[in-house]
């Protein structure tokens, strides 16, 4: 059985999740709050296999170096996006005066389009669900009926499209043909805000109204 946590980091409210199943577990997106992830990583008891990567902005990346390094264990991210890691400029922590640059060193495995089986937990990766960031991805977990959609779609609202490099048009596009094409039940765990589910998205979220 696989399960899924939530907890929220930093001053913008990043969601970092940790799912799970009876022995191993997978990080995505740890952000600034290195102590509490290793908290919930204690309390859930679990081991640690890889992090996940939706996305490389500095608000998904800022515990990164510390947590691979606590549990020895390798980054994912899309290919679009390895770069940005080391360059606080592509993941814009050097566009906010008074934050440290965010340097993270490469990822040590790029997604492709294709199911993966980590810690006994498969998921599938859709390569692309950019418009927030090119290198956007999602990651969709069918035993469980779920799906982690990053910066992509949010309860309610769609990620940002105006910082470097995002498309609206292309995003919304993306939404509508990578996870609005999910079955209805699956819940969607944003990078920010609350949990919803496909179908609730698709009925109500005003970005996509006629």
């Amino acid at each position: 059985m696989i399960e899924i946590k939530q907890l929220v980091t930093g001053p913008v409210e990043e969601n970092c999740y940790f799912i799970y199943n009876d022995e191993s577990m997978l990080i995505v997106d740890p952000g600034e709050d290195e102590v509490e992830i290793k908290r919930i990583v204690e309390e859930l008891g679990r081991k640690p296999v890889a992090i996940l990567l939706t996305h490389t902005h500095y608000d998904h990346i800022g515990a990164v170096e510390t947590i691979r390094h606590t549990y020895d264990i390798p980054v994912y991210v899309h290919p679009i996006e390895q770069e940005w890691l080391g360059n606080p400029t592509l993941n814009l922590s050097g566009r906010h005066p008074g934050m440290k640059d965010i340097v993270v060193a490469p990822a040590e495995h790029e997604f492709e389009l294709k199911d993966y089986t980590l810690g006994g937990m498969t998921f599938k990766v859709v390569v692309h669900t950019p418009g927030h960031s090119p290198g956007s991805v999602s990651f969709i977990f069918p035993e469980a009926r779920f799906v982690v959609s990053g910066d992509a779609l949010f309860a309610g609202s769609v990620g940002r499209s105006d910082l470097p490099f995002g498309d609206g048009k292309q995003l919304l596009e993306v939404i509508k043909s990578e996870l609005f094409t999910l079955p209805k039940d699956y819940a969607v765990y944003p990078g920010h805000r609350g949990a919803s589910t496909i179908g609730k998205e698709i009925e109500t979220n005003p970005f996509f109204r006629s």
